[in-house]
């Protein structure tokens, strides 16, 4: 049987490596995309961190041994805004970036393959 740790290990990892492979690409959409996957990636592992405790009361009870940590929670909720903040940025910029210069490439010259030297 698949332990609930493994699972919550492979779930970071993909999500990190898509993250990765997204945020290299080379136009803005797969950029933003990768950033927020990055985001959801650490937003787990912060969670990870408080061990994963089936339950147990969220802070310390008399007579109780054991109870779940609260600081990892408060941890992503504050990365929760935080990367919606980013986020939301991200976008302007790269609405901002597209206008400007006609492109949504990350380097913001244009693309090899446009509409305009295709037609005749």
């Amino acid at each position: 049987m698949i332990s609930m740790e493994f699972l919550i290990a492979s779930a970071i990892g993909v999500l990190t490596a898509a993250g990765i492979y997204l945020a290299l690409r080379g136009r803005t959409f797969p950029v933003v995309l990768g950033l927020a996957m990055l985001s959801y990636a650490i937003n787990l592992f912060l969670f990870a961190i408080g061990r994963l405790a089936v339950n147990q009361p969220p802070i310390y009870e008399k007579g109780l041994e054991q109870f779940s940590d609260p600081l990892p929670q408060a941890l992503v909720l504050t990365a929760i805004v935080i990367s919606f903040g980013m986020t939301a940025l991200i976008v302007v910029l790269a609405l901002r970036s597209y206008l400007e210069t006609g492109t949504d490439q990350v380097d913001g010259t244009p693309d090899d393959d446009s509409d305009e030297e295709a037609r005749p």
